[in-house]
Formats: C-alpha cells, structure tokens, sequence
C-alpha cells in the first residue's frame, strides 16, 4: 500500500446518507478474484442507466468532477454487508480521501487495510464541505499527520483517528506488514518454543 500523510485533490460531494455496500459496488460486478478493475462499477445504477448509459442526472457524471479524489458523502457510509469490494472499486476509481459523519464499522477498517484514509467530521462541517463543491470546483487538503480537512479559503477542520490506524496509514502498512514489525519477537519466540518443546 501506498503511505498517506498529506493528499490534496478534489472533492465529489456525494449528498446522501446511508449509502450501502451495494449501492457502491453492485453484487453482479463481485465476480472478479483480483482487486483492480472495480472502479468503473462504483456507483453503478446510479451512474448508469439500464442500456450502460450515464445518466447525467447523477452528479458525478458531470465533468467538473472527472478527476476527484476526495468524496465527501452522508451519515453512516458503507452499511450494509462487509464487502471489501466497496473500498477496492472507491480505490480503484481514484478516491483516496472519504469524508463522512460517520462510518459502517466493517467498511471503516476496510478502507485503512486497503489504503483509504476515512475521516469522521461533524454533520455540519461535512454538509458546508458539501455545499461548497455542489457549487463549484473545491480542492481539499487532508493532513493525516496534524489530523486536520483544510480547504483553500475557508474550511480548517480537526478529525479523530485512532494511533494505530493513523501509523497503518503513515507507513503503508496492512495488518500483515503490522505483524511483520515484530518479526523479531516472533523470531525469539519461535526459537524459545523448538528449545522448550
């Protein structure tokens, strides 16, 4: 994975609450065994129509938002089931900031072990981001290391994260490459086992 400390880009707004695993990556495109590939199912019934056209009722087809990075989206993103499919097709389609009130516990942690950074701001400090980029071409700069959402004239938001998935975050690390830190441990370990057994 590649480490995250400071990522500056351009925010979708995504005006909806309770957006579900589904909703984000449809079952039938689930068939892949390889995690590339999804992004351009992201969103899929409501990006397209039933003949594969886009609809251009659905914001993220305008062209303003071709090359977002940050997607800032309602309360509770990511319910639903645990598919890791959903931060791998949010990942493969460009995001790698996503911006909420609150977050589906599973799909939370999904989008730190895959590389995401997920930030919880307030309802009020997501809704003026959203407000915002409704309106015109907004850029973000999201700061993991000082823990803070800064926009180029306004905005300047503190969030939470916890250490351990903020240090996952920093190095690039999966829970494998976290376990790999105590190699040593491990090691000595091991060999305290094969003496003793």
């Amino acid at each position: 994975m590649e480490p995250i400390r400071v990522h500056s880009g351009l925010v979708y707004p995504l005006n909806r609450a309770n957006v579900d695993t589904d909703q984000i990556i449809p079952k039938q495109f689930l068939k892949r065994i390889e995690r590339q590939g999804f992004g351009q199912f992201l969103f899929y019934h409501w990006r397209f129509d039933e003949e594969g056209e886009k609809r251009d009722s659905f914001t993220m087809n305008k062209e303003k938002y071709n090359d977002a990075s940050i997607l800032v989206a309602g309360d509770n993103f990511g319910c639903g089931s645990s598919r890791e499919h959903a931060p791998w097709a949010i990942l493969d389609y460009g995001f790698k900031v996503v911006i909420a009130p609150s977050f589906a516990d599973i799909f939370y942690n999904n989008c730190v072990k895959n590389g995401i950074l997920p930030v919880r701001l307030t309802e009020d400090e997501t809704q003026a981001i959203i407000k915002k980029a409704e309106h015109e071409k907004l850029k973000l700069t999201v700061d993991l290391e000082k823990q803070l959402v800064v926009g180029e004239k306004e905005f300047n938001f503190n969030f939470d994260i916890s250490d351990y998935h903020k240090q996952m975050l920093l190095n690039g690390w999966d829970e494998i490459a976290v376990t790999l830190t105590n190699e040593d441990k491990i090691t000595a370990y091991e060999q305290r086992q094969q003496i003793t057994g």
